[in-house]
């Protein structure tokens, strides 16, 4: 994607991001918090006196959001993903650190997300600051600075923002009706009513464990992948990594079947991590550069080389 395409496609999002405006939620101020460390389990403090209904309202959502998931839900094969996961093991499609990345992002509008129309260092800001706020572990801290870099695939692999962002789900196996807008919605997938892959279990085992399912392919996947190799993040926050745009999982109750024990550990992490990517949303817009200093410190603690290779 050349420069001049990456600054047109900046500005057609800002624009994408008006047409969402009716479900953005009044910004809202940080409630003070002890600041001692808190338990990585504990409850989230910021987001109490919240109306948490106003957000994910994807039924009340612009037309936009509901042709985003139609083209997703289309276009997330088997094939597709497996052509993903080569195309990523066989090339570095750039080399730059954890700052410079969020920097790149920072015209970057989620066209799948109701809830905000603010850049995505602004977004990064808020969920590491929620969860600073309130006290969680400086590696939860840093999780929620670095959620989103998966979506520097905007820049460079994508086909669109189909397989960049929105919610994610497995591909090898039956398409569950708790995935946003339902099974209809995959009719045009050329996988919907595979003798195989429409089946309940598909091409994977009861019990056989996240780690072994194929997820769609997105931000969360690649960032999990990168990060997995180049950090010394715990299995904790590479669950909050891959698993946090999965809401049929963690919040619909869908596809237990395939989890193994690690996986209910991991389903208490990413559930306790949820609030500050989902209800941080609504918070004050941060000052970029006063916060700079303190996260480039928690970026040196946890990432050992400076360049990092996307």
């Amino acid at each position: 994607m050349s420069p001049h395409a990456n600054v047109a496609n900046g500005a057609a999002l800002e624009e994408i991001s008006d047409a969402i405006d009716n479900v953005n939620v009044l910004k809202q101020n940080l409630k003070e918090k002890a600041q001692t460390e808190k338990d990585l389990y504990e409850e989230s403090e910021f987001d109490k006196e919240k109306d948490k209904t106003q957000f994910r309202q994807y039924e009340d959502a612009c037309d936009r959001v509901k042709n985003f998931y139609k083209e997703q839900h289309s276009k997330q094969t088997v094939a597709y993903n497996l052509k993903a996961r080569n195309d990523f093991h066989s090339k570095t499609r750039a080399e730059m650190s954890v700052w410079d990345a969020m920097e790149k992002l920072d015209t970057l509008i989620d066209e799948s997300d109701p809830d905000t129309s603010l850049s995505q260092i602004d977004h990064l800001l808020q969920s590491a600051e929620a969860i600073r706020r309130d006290g969680k572990p400086r590696w939860m801290q840093l999780t929620g600075l670095i959620h989103d870099l998966g979506k520097l695939l905007f820049f460079y692999d994508a086909r669109g923002q189909w397989d960049v962002v929105g919610d994610t789900f497995p591909v090898g196996c039956g398409f569950d009706e708790r995935i946003i807008y339902g099974t209809e919605s995959f009719e045009d997938n050329e996988d919907f009513g595979h003798p195989i892959y429409s089946t309940t279990n598909g091409i994977y085992t009861p019990g056989c464990g996240l780690d072994n399912v194929m997820l769609s392919w997105g931000h969360d996947e690649y960032l999990y992948h990168v990060v997995k190799e180049q950090s010394t993040l715990p299995d904790e926050a590479l669950a909050m990594i891959r698993y946090h745009s999965f809401y049929p999982w963690h919040n619909a109750g869908a596809y237990r079947h395939l989890m193994n024990k690690k996986d209910e550990e991991m389903l208490k992490a990413v559930k306790a991590f949820n609030p500050y990517d989902l209800y941080s949303k609504s918070d004050d817009v941060p000052t970029v550069e006063e916060l700079k200093p303190y996260y480039l410190d928690l970026i040196d603690e946890f990432f050992p080389k400076k360049v990092i290779k996307w």
